[in-house]
């Protein structure tokens, strides 16, 4: 996956330390590890105390449309061993699940799908965040 605009993201540490020890599991080859790698190493990473409150963070309840499609989803943003295949769920590991990660409401990311197509997805709303709702144990 490569990500084609490269917004400003934030990723708290605990989100962070999570992560990088879900990518020590991974196979480099598994779609999605490098894209996920590389937005961690370009986020601002926060203490999740002060965790802006309109963030997409892990286990985060988000709402997005997904362009050009025009099509609204909205999906709690889990860790892999979570992913039951919910049409609820995005997988942090799956494309969409790298993109939303760390974005703001209102920010937008794109990247390039597999048949060489530009997917944009722009954050509508944020009707849960761990951390604003002071559950940072998510």
């Amino acid at each position: 996956m490569e990500i084609t605009t490269r917004p400003a993201i934030t990723v708290s540490e605990r989100d962070l330390e999570r992560l990088e020890t879900l990518l020590a599991t991974l196979p480099e080859s598994q779609p999605g590890v490098e894209a996920l790698r590389e937005e961690l190493d370009r986020a601002q990473i926060t203490p999740a105390e002060a965790m802006p409150p309109d963030v997409v963070t892990m286990n985060s309840r988000v709402r997005f449309v997904v362009e050009p499609a025009g099509r609204e989803v909205e999906a709690t943003l889990v860790y892999p061993r979570d992913f039951t295949g919910a049409p609820d769920q995005l997988s942090v590991a799956a494309p969409a699940g790298v993109a939303v990660l760390g974005l703001a409401v209102g920010q937008q990311i794109e990247w390039l799908a597999p048949n060489g197509q530009t997917v944009r997805a722009r954050i509508v709303d944020l009707p849960y965040q761990p951390e604003r709702a002071g559950d940072f144990m998510r």
